[in-house]
């Protein structure tokens, strides 16, 4: 791993007057950001989307003329080119996330994640965006199932393309973090149905571990990745995680429930344990205390001018994986709970 850089410190400040888009922007990490962001002085708030219903919602409950709505699809670019006129910094965050489902219709995943991803990076070049942060998953990393699969495609897409821009041009980077915590869709308010229900737990594998992080971290990551990303970067937030049996059994407690836990084998395309940065990117990483930074690799095609000896570094490191980052105990695992609003509320906590 290289020394620790430099790292600078995000100022709301530089944010005033800036118009951002934010694609999926009515999905959880929208809801998420949209929330944070009107808290700073954005000129504009774009909110990129499919779902006339969700945004309608959003129109309702926010009520704030900096909030702009778009319908349109990112596998489709023509809808995306309005959206992306004066646009300072666009957010891509549109993207087929449930494993199983990636895994049945694969094609559909390929069309989003990739080609929608194709999509929102072309327009915001053509349309002269300043920068362009995409949301990855530990999923892309040595890849089993389709989701991530097409993410990883996605991060290298990314890369390729930055390559391409000229300086002064848009700058690309991207974000890849673990499972947020409470996010639509999630194991988590599956969990809190069960137990409020009264029915039992049901659970793939109490052994996998997974990556803890919250939908405010999600938004400090992107804002850090705003911060100090560099042409074609990858940025990583440290996170801690626990067994999945660990995450139902502190659910059971916090909500005082009795509910039995059901074991019913994993599903498609799932993994015992999830990595974050893998052992090929470790040894070129820089570590910047909360987060790691993957710089791109830009070496060309003329492999004559590389040795071919490898990185003899690679035998010493290992992958950053949610069974060797910081593991939480059931009484962690509740304080971190404790600290998300869904779950404050599901709870009846103020």
């Amino acid at each position: 791993m290289n020394q620790p850089e430099t790292v600078l410190p995000f100022d709301p400040a530089e944010l005033s007057g800036k118009v951002a888009l934010i694609t999926g922007g009515t999905g959880s990490f929208g809801n998420a950001v949209l929330r944070r962001f009107l808290k700073h002085d954005f000129r504009e708030l774009r909110v990129f989307s499919r779902d006339e219903k969700k945004q309608e919602d959003m129109r309702i409950e926010l009520r704030d003329d900096r909030l702009k709505f778009y319908i349109g699809d990112v596998r489709e670019a023509s809808s995306l080119s309005a959206a992306m006129v004066g646009a300072d910094l666009v957010f891509h965050a549109a993207a087929l996330k449930q494993v199983p489902s990636c895994e049945f219709y694969p094609m559909e995943a390929v069309r989003t994640n990739i080609l929608g991803a194709e999509n929102v990076l072309n327009t915001a070049v053509q349309a002269g965006v300043g920068r362009v942060i995409v949301l990855s998953t530990d999923k892309a990393v040595y890849p089993v199932n389709t989701m991530g699969m097409s993410k990883a495609i996605m991060e290298k897409l990314t890369v390729a393309k930055s390559r391409t821009v000229p300086d002064g041009g848009t700058v690309m980077c991207a974000t890849r973090y673990g499972n947020v915590m409470a996010s639509r869709g999630s194991v988590i308010p599956l969990f809190v149905s069960q137990v409020k229900a009264g029915l039992p737990i049901t659970i793939t594998d109490p052994k996998m571990t997974r990556f803890l992080m919250s939908l405010e971290d999600s938004v400090d990551l992107v804002l850090f990745a705003y911060k100090n990303g560099r042409q074609g970067d990858l940025f990583v937030q440290k996170a801690p995680a626990s067994t999945i049996g660990d995450l139902a059994r502190a659910v059971c407690e916090l909500f005082e429930s009795k509910s039995p836990i059901h074991i019913i084998g994993t599903r498609h395309g799932e993994k015992r344990y999830e990595s974050l940065v893998s052992r090929e990117e470790i040894v070129r990483a820089n570590d910047l205390g909360a987060y790691y930074r993957v710089p791109a690799d830009n070496r060309d095609l003329n492999y004559a001018q590389y040795f071919s000896e490898g990185q003899p570094e690679m035998a010493s490191v290992s992958d950053y994986t949610s069974d060797n980052t910081e593991q939480l105990d059931v009484e962690g695992v509740k304080s971190l709970l404790l600290t998300l609003p869904y779950v404050r509320a599901e709870l009846g906590l103020h």
